[in-house]
């Protein structure tokens, strides 16, 4: 829905200038979200679509989360980091679909500045805290495959909840900080984001102020987080890979590679698409390119996570054979 402003209304009447710049109006706001493309035929189809990845996130997940919570040999450390990750996820792309679906459905792209800036903080926080469970993670199976004998006495329950607690505060105080900082910017009239979500990155590059610090902050903290998680992660990795090698048996070989194989290929596939995101829209200059990249780890991701972990891992469909019987039970003597 197209907004039209009456510049009359910003203009002094004792001002005769034809190029005084656009007045702040960060009070009031309302930023268009442009999406993946303006044509109303594809509309339906990038709703079904949509819906569709959305509702298999939601009911993968919380699969995996009802699984962990029903089978009691699922109450081990990386079960605990798992159903943690599918908790998130979950929020992680509530953060962004819904609203988006509803623009759709509605005919209406607009989005309050309120709204913007609240979607932009639980973005930072769920992002950031898929990548803290994806470390700790790794650092699990290091100890798991490593530290074998010890396993028990490292990994234990007020360890994994510390750790599950340090991530959410880190990634709430990250996200708290970019979020004030975007606070403290103004913006012009035209607020059209070429996205289908806040990004912090787009808010950035429409604000009508300064900002340089709001660039250093942003950079700096993820070449922190996400650059310090993958150094964690791959040293955990290069050590397991180091004590596999030293195994005798084949077997055992086997067995401490199909642990790590799903964290390895959730963790590359959250990195890789991460990455092609920041390096497409460096290299494209298309006004929707940003926003069809992120669609990989935004929602393809957090999609396909539950598939990865629950294909070959019988345990995990052990614990789903046995909700699935409890909820059975529960239906027959109600």
């Amino acid at each position: 829905m197209p907004i039209y402003v009456n510049i009359s209304h910003f203009i002094s009447p004792f001002s005769h200038s034809h190029h005084k710049a656009p007045r702040n109006l960060t009070g009031n706001n309302e930023f268009l979200l442009m999406g993946f493309s303006e044509e109303s035929e594809l509309q339906p189809l990038i709703f079904g679509l949509f819906l569709s990845m959305y509702l298999i996130t939601v009911f993968g997940n919380l699969l995996i989360i009802l699984a962990v919570s029903s089978d009691s040999h699922l109450h081990t450390p990386m079960y605990f980091f798992l159903s943690n990750l599918s908790f998130v996820d979950i929020c992680f792309t509530s953060t962004t679909i819904p609203k988006m679906l509803w623009n759709i459905q509605t005919q209406n792209k607009v989005i309050t500045y309120e709204g913007c800036i609240i979607q932009m903080y639980f973005f930072l926080l769920f992002s950031g805290l898929d990548i803290f469970l994806l470390t700790v993670m790794a650092y699990d199976r290091y100890v798991a495959i490593c530290h074998p004998l010890h396993y028990m006495v490292i990994m234990n329950p007020w360890l994994c909840e510390l750790l599950v607690l340090v991530s959410w505060i880190i990634s709430a105080l990250h996200s708290l900080l970019e979020t004030l900082m975007v606070l403290q910017l103004s913006f012009c009239t035209v607020l059209e984001i070429p996205h289908f979500f806040c990004e912090v990155n787009q808010m950035i590059q429409l604000a009508n102020s300064d900002t340089f610090l709001n660039n250093v902050v942003m950079y700096s903290g993820a070449v922190l987080l996400a650059g310090s998680s993958l150094v964690c992660i791959l040293y955990s990795y290069s050590k397991i890979v180091s004590s596999v090698q030293g195994m005798a048996s084949a077997q055992g070989k086997y067995k401490a590679f199909s642990t790590c194989a799903s964290h390895l290929s959730v963790v590359s596939l959250f990195y890789c698409t991460g990455l092609g995101v920041y390096l497409s829209s460096a290299v494209i200059h298309s006004l929707h390119s940003s926003a069809r990249a992120s669609v990989m780890y935004t929602v393809v991701t957090p999609m396909l996570n539950p598939f990865i972990y629950s294909l070959r891992n019988k345990d995990l469909q052990r614990g789903l054979k046995m909700s699935f019987g409890k909820v059975s039970i529960k239906a027959l003597f109600s």
